[in-house]
């Protein structure tokens, strides 16, 4: 029986990412039907088709991979920090740089003064960067507002741009980041604030797929981030935390408790916590680019995640004061050289398990019968190569829904 597609690519290599290691299917052939793969394997098994009324394209021989996904960004915000970058390379500290009015509330400042187009066109000038390779979905927080006016047009323009941008966007509230200048001095009140008006603006706007907090030292801690985290359950909204990147505080078991879709930057994760998140399949996000922006020394517990199977991700993490990278490609070669990830690591990091990590596993993250077809063909020789080199860009084409972008 002849199959109709819309398309079938030839003369290809598959790393399905489903099954053990990439899920190589070498001479292959992949065919898309109504936005979605409608089959896969090997080029003689092939179903018949109408070869005349199907377009065909030729892969000469490079590799399809599933659409890579960056589960952690915060591309939505106004201004930069190149100043305070300067000032701490000349010496200056933590606090002179507050006292200069850098920081978190530089970026806040900037954020609430930034009119939406000029914030629309600066991140879709970054989603355009992570698109080009081979990014096909992208989570974006808020949390550069701190007031309910500004939190709202974060997400707005996130929505926005999953509109009119052909990479799919995830958006997560952020409203427990940092504290804001005018709540300085009351934590609990700025909460009050983030679980009650805040969270229900954001609710009633349909604007927020998840909500985040930042529980750490200099952020949130444990009673204030559980509140936020009940908020957000009695809205019906899934929950991912910033733990662990500076202290250990017990927020990865804490947002274990509550199911969390993630826990993310966890360097200072114990074996205890891994345990925790484990049993609630929540799975962990690495952030190569902090780490070495910030000159960190503290890597996450890789062999622990290995060793109780937990899923880890890898973002960009890209946002204008910690890590200011709108590369995904970067983040592979740095997770493998300075977290020693392996390169089937890597990649299930920006595939597989950040799907997972965005609760999106379902459609998209691996080459399967039925998933969105979302799918980037490669100029390499073996899929490692996409972690072993940086700044020769190996993406030759990208496919969302079964379109070529």
């Amino acid at each position: 029986m002849t199959q109709v597609f819309d398309s079938v690519w030839f003369d290809v290599n598959l790393a399905t990412m489903e099954g053990d290691g990439y899920g190589i299917i070498e001479n292959a052939a992949l065919a898309i039907k109504d936005g979605r793969i409608a089959w896969l394997g090997k080029r003689e098994d092939l179903p018949a088709f109408d070869a005349f009324a199907t377009p065909t394209y030729q892969g000469k021989g490079g590799w399809l991979t599933p659409g890579l996904i960056d589960c952690h960004t915060h591309i939505v915000y106004g201004g930069n920090r190149a100043k305070e970058f300067e000032m701490r390379l000349e010496g200056a500290s933590y606090q002179e740089i507050a006292n200069a009015g850098g920081g978190i509330v530089s970026t806040v400042k900037a954020t609430r003064a930034a009119d939406e187009e000029t914030l629309y066109v600066s991140a879709k000038n970054r989603l355009n960067a992570l698109m080009k390779e081979g990014v096909t979905t992208v989570e974006i927080k808020s949390g550069y507002g701190l007031d309910v006016e500004t939190e709202l047009k974060m997400l707005r323009i996130a929505r926005l741009l999953g509109e009119h941008h052909p990479v799919d966007v995830k958006t997560t509230f952020l409203g427990a980041h940092a504290l804001p200048p005018e709540f300085k001095d009351n934590s609990d009140g700025y909460i009050d604030l983030v679980c009650g008006e805040m969270m229900q603006a954001v609710v009633d706007e349909e604007l927020a797929d998840c909500v985040d907090a930042f529980c750490e030292s200099v952020g949130f801690d444990l009673a204030q981030t559980k509140r936020v985290f009940e908020a957000a359950k009695g809205h019906g909204l899934p929950v991912k935390l910033h733990a662990e990147q500076m202290s250990n505080l017990g927020g990865s078991a804490m947002a274990a408790g509550f199911n969390a879709l993630s826990v993310d930057h966890i360097e200072y994760l114990d074996e205890d916590g891994v345990k925790a998140i484990k049993s609630a399949g929540t799975t962990a996000v690495v952030l190569p680019g902090a780490f070495y922006f910030l000159r960190e020394t503290k890597q996450p517990p890789i062999d622990l995640l290995r060793k109780h199977q937990v899923p880890m991700a890898i973002a960009t993490d890209a946002n204008p004061g910690s890590s200011p990278l709108c590369s995904l490609q970067l983040m592979l070669n740095m997770a493998c050289t300075l977290f020693k990830m392996t390169p089937y690591e890597a990649l299930a990091g920006v595939t597989v398990n950040a799907a997972k990590a965005l609760n999106i596993y379902d459609n998209v993250g691996s080459l399967a019968i039925g998933k969105q077809a979302d799918i980037v063909l490669w100029d390499i020789e073996h899929p490692a190569q996409l972690s072993y080199q940086f700044g020769v860009n190996p993406c030759q084409q990208i496919i969302k829904n079964g379109a070529i972008v």
